[in-house]
């Protein structure tokens, strides 16, 4: 990973060389950049200052130098910081069954860097997974009386993490996963810098004119990044009240421009219009009390209504107030945590929660459908593809398919193990896209071929920054560029990751 950094905007731009060591970047704007390495892993940090950048400029050879001529890499800090959450768990010791209760229940909202690097007894461990997986939600405010575990899962998760990562466990070395090889390399990524502290991003969508939006999990602010200067302006969402946790959850884009998202911890819809900042808000009733997750995702359908699914029935809702239009009666499922509406508006599809299954509803013919599929695949967000079949991320590392022509489920599990999904994505071709959480790679899949491609994405390994992997200073949006048509997200608690449409070239 080859890597340009503006000192004017601190916009990075990374390409990845081939098999010969070549590579390109795409035209940037004259001026002065920082070259250097990404994610080094086992070779020497190359770093090289005050780069002139003006047109096509030869850039001088890169030699890099080995840490180890091990296989294995060195438990050094530097090191650590570059490994991902699938790497970790492959280094560390234990059975596949305890390192399967880590990533089927402990998957969703952080980095497992932020369990990892700490060291604690047995009692320890305790409490932080009692209170992990009693608190409701990730504000981890409300407690409940039951987890997610029962009482023997939780005491094998305590007694091996106690074991791998207890005051006195010994550091492992680090199992790697492959660099990118081939058609894995034809990836341009942008790095854009946000400037808010701890904005914990969450979705990102575009907008008519070509600027990316993105949600705040923790913050009363939302941004529009225009991805051609770098540029972000804020807008700043009313709190609801002091005793009411800010933070956007979901966030969607109309045909007029006008920004929608929904207040995860407040449990309300909200509508910006950026153009004149007329603001109004929803409040949905439901029964969880404040500042436990509830409202999550919703969809629009092409008329403008609003579909969810919960309380054992999938509702029609008039955006503006609130109020239930129709509804379809669930008769296995609670609800669903995604929510999708076909291009059509005939089909709502969502992940069962919290099952492993999905809801299909067919609003021409009044069918539902509500198959199961495999034990802990956990089908979260998705979409429909231009066919019509819903397409979901799997937090157990699976993409699942809903073909709405056999009404059936077929099942594709990621290449890369220890990873999970959150949502998928299908573009005009058919193709399906997710990013794949604690792997550091971003999924794409050709239903017609059966073959996928991982790019592997960065991590913010410069100088510095190493010791605040997940504390970091600012936010960022990452942008991969491949002649996509259209946006796409996957949620991460520390960043947003976006593919944007760009024609540029490949890396050579």
């Amino acid at each position: 990973m080859v890597q340009l950094i503006a000192q004017k905007t601190a916009i990075r731009t990374t390409v990845y060389s081939n098999a010969a060591g070549r590579y390109e970047f795409p035209k940037l704007e004259p001026g002065t950049y920082t070259l250097r390495i990404a994610q080094p892993r086992e070779f020497h940090p190359y770093v090289k200052e005050n780069v002139t950048i003006d047109g096509p400029t030869p850039l001088q050879d890169i030699t890099l130098s080995r840490l180890t001529s091990g296989e294995l890499l060195p438990h050094l800090p530097e090191i650590a910081a570059q490994m991902t959450g699938s790497e970790w768990l492959a280094s560390l010791s234990g059975t596949g069954d305890e390192k399967k209760l880590l990533t089927t229940n402990c998957n969703w909202c952080h980095s497992y860097q932020q369990i990892f690097r700490n060291r604690y007894d047995e009692d320890g461990w305790g409490k932080i997974v009692n209170r992990m997986t009693k608190g409701a939600g990730s504000p981890l405010i409300n407690m409940r009386p039951s987890g997610r575990f029962n009482d023997a899962d939780t005491a094998r998760l305590v007694k091996w993490l106690a074991t791998v990562r207890g005051p006195d466990a010994k550091d492992p070395p680090f199992v790697t996963l492959p660099r990118p090889q081939g058609r894995q390399t034809r990836v341009v990524v942008t790095e854009y810098e946000l400037p808010r502290l701890e904005l914990a991003t969450h979705d990102v969508v575009g907008d008519s004119k070509g600027n990316i939006w993105y949600s705040p999990h923790r913050s009363s602010y939302i941004g529009r990044l225009d991805p051609r200067t770098g540029a972000v302006r804020e807008f700043q969402i009313p709190r609801e009240s002091a005793d009411v946790l800010p933070g956007t959850h979901w966030i969607q884009v109309d045909r007029d421009d006008v920004v929608w998202g929904t207040e995860n911890w407040g449990h309300n819809i909200y509508r910006l219009d950026p153009k004149t900042g007329d603001f109004k808000r929803i409040p949905w009733k439901v029964s969880e009390p404040v500042n436990s997750p509830a409202v999550g995702n919703v969809a629009f359908d092409p008329d403008g209504f609003l579909w969810r699914a919960r309380d054992k029935k999938v509702a029609k809702v008039d955006a503006l107030t609130g109020k239930e239009v129709t509804s379809f009666v669930l008769k296995k499922f609670a609800g669903t945590y995604g929510s999708a509406m076909s291009k059509d508006g005939r089909y709502f599809g969502g992940g069962a929660w919290p099952r492993d299954g999905l809801v299909v509803v067919d609003s021409k013919t009044a069918e539902v459908f509500e198959p199961d599929t495999s034990p802990n695949s956990g089908p979260a967000r998705g979409e429909f593809d231009p066919q019509g079949n819903y397409w979901a991320g799997g937090r157990g590392g699976m993409l699942v398919k809903f073909d709405t022509g056999e009404k059936r489920i077929f099942e594709y599990r990621l290449p890369t193990p220890y990873a999970s999904l959150y949502s998928a994505q299908v573009d005009k071709n058919g193709e399906v896209w997710a990013g794949e959480m604690h792997a550091g790679r971003y999924a794409r899949f050709n239903p017609k071929t059966g073959q996928w491609t991982e790019y592997v994405l960065l991590r913010d390994d410069r100088p510095g920054n190493l010791d605040r992997q997940f504390h970091r200073s600012r936010d960022r949006l990452v942008r991969g560029s491949r002649g996509l048509d259209r946006a796409h997200s996957a949620a991460g608690v520390a960043s947003a990751f976006a593919v944007k449409p760009t024609r540029v070239g490949w890396a050579a």
